[in-house]
């Protein structure tokens, strides 16, 4: 790399805000990455692509099924109907087609990042040709994904200020069609920077994305930090993801009596640990999604991941973790998906 680029790409991250000084955070500044801004609306049907659904022989078209969270994949339980698929971001319908209904619309990355990494192979995953940009606001990596585009327009390594180009909008990856053309949008913590390593352990295909991969990649609610952010500049990714509730809580051994490296990255993860204390065993809290929001010291001497506390539920946990656990009510343990993902999280593989 040229030194030019190397400096280009230092600014870029090291530069300060109008109005920050030294030792201050970068301020936290977020944009829509499309002319589509009806996520504000009275009428979010017009942001969100819909997806097909049959259910007990109803074919519909939701366009909730584009919203983050449980909201695909129905299933009637004694206690009503659930949605036990997850869709870990968003997916935005276009702004724009021209006369062949080809979508024309411009991507554009939510905030100032580097652009970490760029898929132009689209056979080689189902997000198709897509995009991630690392962001920093003093409070770790947090990665922007943007999937499904017809072009790319950066490499690797670009410096991207909020609302730079970076692509073009299209039906790109698996199970999408020119009328169902959208950008799906994710904003993720990134679990292990060894995931190549747990991914060889694992799985026989190859991994062609590195650490990038969506799996290393977990998704926050970034609709709510849309809204969020909105209402309140101010608010701070770790307030953020703190909100997004508890419903389980693991704990492991602590190898080496170290932090969990996940904590390097993301200092404000550890709480309630004193300067020189470094406990047995680590306790982990996350939400039903897996995205990780709190670790903390954990009292009780146990000698592998074990489930200390899960939200009650009338369902299995299973519907409600992307089978992560197993159990029902206020019971749970780690099925083998799950005792994976804790590895992942841990670097304990």
């Amino acid at each position: 790399m040229k030194i030019s680029g190397l400096l280009l790409i230092l600014l870029s991250i090291c530069q300060l805000s109008p109005g920050q000084t030294h030792g201050e955070k970068p301020s936290f500044n977020l944009g829509l990455p499309t002319d589509n801004a009806a996520i504000f609306s009275r009428d979010p049907s017009k942001f969100y692509m819909y997806t097909y659904r049959s259910f007990e022989g109803v074919s519909s078209h939701p366009w909730t099924a584009g919203r983050y969270g449980f909201v695909r994949n129905q299933r009637r339980t004694s206690h009503g109907i659930i949605f036990t698929r997850f869709h870990e971001g968003i997916d935005i319908r276009p702004a724009h087609r021209d006369k062949n209904n080809q979508p024309l619309d411009d991507i554009r990355s939510l905030a100032d990042g580097v652009v970490a990494y760029a898929n132009k192979v689209s056979g080689r995953s189902n997000y198709g040709n897509y995009i991630v940009v690392r962001h920093d606001w003093g409070d770790g990596p947090f990665f922007s994904l943007y999937a499904h585009l017809r072009s790319i327009s950066v490499k690797k390594g670009d410096p991207v200020k909020g609302g730079s180009l970076l692509g073009k909008l299209g039906y790109t990856g698996a199970g999408i069609n020119r009328e169902r053309a959208h950008v799906h949008v994710e904003f993720a913590m990134m679990l292990s920077e060894r995931f190549e390593t747990w991914y060889k352990k694992y799985f026989t295909s190859p991994n062609h994305h590195n650490i990038h991969s969506g799996l290393n990649l977990s998704g926050m609610d970034i609709a709510g930090l849309f809204h969020s952010h909105k209402a309140n500049p101010s608010l701070t990714l770790p307030e953020f993801i703190r909100m997004a509730g508890a419903y389980y809580k693991v704990a492991i051994p602590s190898r080496n009596l170290q932090p969990l490296p996940i904590t390097k990255r993301y200092p404000w993860l550890e709480r309630g640990r004193d300067p020189g204390e470094f406990p047995a065993a680590w306790e982990i809290t996350l939400s039903s999604s897996g995205l990780p929001t709190e670790i903390r010291p954990y009292a009780k001497k146990i000698t592998r991941p074990t489930v200390t506390w899960v939200k009650d539920s009338p369902v299995s946990h299973s519907y409600n973790t992307l089978s992560r656990l197993s159990g029902i009510g206020s019971k749970a343990t780690l099925t083998n998906s799950g005792q994976l993902y804790i590895q992942l999280i841990t670097d304990t593989f």
